[in-house]
């Protein structure tokens, strides 16, 4: 079972957070856009922008940040982190 969790931080707290589980047979690769696109949508939020950095970071570590810049709307937070709990 592969594990998303999606976090919210505002000022240095956590304000809002999800857990997206998918258990289809893609790729990680495909399994990760999915839950982040599934994560987004509760947050009633648009697909963030993945820069060089975000890729890098989310490869060395299973978990990365979206600040302002990778949105195109105004963010009500300071930035969204991501983390992968368990992978396949």
């Amino acid at each position: 079972m592969f594990r998303l969790w999606a976090k919210a931080f505002k000022d240095g707290r956590m304000i809002a957070d999800t857990v997206i589980e998918d258990d289809s047979h893609q790729r990680r690769t495909q399994k990760v856009f999915a839950t982040v696109e599934k994560a987004c949508r509760q947050f009633d939020l648009a697909q963030p922008i993945w820069l060089d950095k975000t890729v890098r970071e989310f490869q060395l570590h299973s978990k990365t940040r979206f600040y302002q810049d990778h949105f195109i709307e105004e963010l009500a937070f300071d930035f969204l982190e991501i983390e992968v709990l368990e992978d396949d």
